[in-house]
């Protein structure tokens, strides 16, 4: 029996990503009853074969949630191909038996899979950014949907102004967090060759929300939130106090601030945020493991 996975097709940072989503589009789309049949074929009796069509027939969902990560500053061909590798990992777990499309329970590991590559990848997420980085990271694309601020380039002052003002942020770090969120920002309605009428998001799937995508994003959430949960508790009253306040608060306090709560120096508030940090990740790793939600 060979349970090993087959390979997919592989997009390196040479590769040309339209001529990508061309060939993954030739992959058909299996139908219920077929996905079932190739999953339980995989499951019981490791038929590498059924395994490559299940993997092959969602890479155009693979690229559909990885473009949704275009603007974090990253190639796209690294996000897709990361986002291939959860999902090879999602059919080598999946259960049909359970009575969930495959698309449903791969979601989560595609997503997961290049999320991790971005946490580990991009600067902003790493110790030493300022809390107005970080509030304008996690916030400024929400933010400027709600304000419809969606213009290409830099936004216009007022724009600038409204969201400086709702985050309490320079309006210059808007307006640089913004420029480095749009660097590598590949519009889905640019051509995929000159010569070509065709756009990027030709070559992806339906992006209207489904019930399978809703439940799926819902049960993402609900496993981070308790692994974070989980990963909290096993800090002491005061790592935990410090990194709420520091990496959770919507309005983190400064180290002077909790230098004068706790009586100790700055230096000291900020070697335990870091000391908190890694312990938390470590947990939340080790947790994951346990759960089978990574390797």
């Amino acid at each position: 029996m060979n349970s090993r996975l087959p390979s997919v097709p592989q997009l390196d940072p040479e590769s040309n990503l339209s001529r990508y989503l061309q060939d993954i589009r030739k992959f058909p789309i299996l139908e219920k009853q077929q996905e079932f049949m190739l999953a339980k074929s995989w499951r019981e009796h490791g038929d590498s074969d059924a395994a490559h069509q299940l993997v092959t027939s969602h890479l155009r969902l693979v690229a559909k949630i990885a473009m949704g990560y275009r603007g974090y500053g990253l190639p796209m061909g690294e996000l897709i191909s990361e986002g291939n590798v959860g999902m090879m990992q999602a059919v080598k777990r999946f259960d049909p038996d359970r009575g969930f499309r495959l698309a449903t329970y791969a979601m989560w590991w595609i997503k997961a899979s290049i999320q991790e590559y971005i946490l580990h990848s991009w600067s902003l997420v790493k110790i030493g950014t300022t809390a107005a980085q970080k509030k304008l990271f996690f916030n400024l694309r929400r933010i400027k949907g709600e304000i419809q601020a969606m213009e290409e380039g830099d936004m216009v002052p007022e724009n600038v102004k409204e969201i400086a003002t709702r985050l309490n942020v320079p309006e210059t770090e808007v307006i640089s967090m913004n420029r480095r969120m749009a660097a590598f920002d590949n519009s889905l309605n640019a051509p995929l060759r000159a010569d070509s009428e065709g756009e990027w998001q030709d070559w992806l799937v339906d992006d209207s929300e489904s019930q399978e995508t809703l439940l799926a994003e819902s049960e993402e959430l609900e496993k981070r939130r308790e692994l974070l949960h989980g990963a909290l508790e096993t800090l002491n009253d005061r790592e935990r106090h410090i990194l709420v306040e520091r990496r959770l608060s919507e309005d983190p306090l400064t180290l002077e601030q909790l230098s004068q709560q706790f009586g100790i120096s700055r230096e000291r508030v900020r070697q335990i945020e870091v000391r908190a940090f890694e312990k938390l990740q470590k947990s939340m790793r080790t947790a994951a493991i346990e759960k089978q939600l990574i390797n």
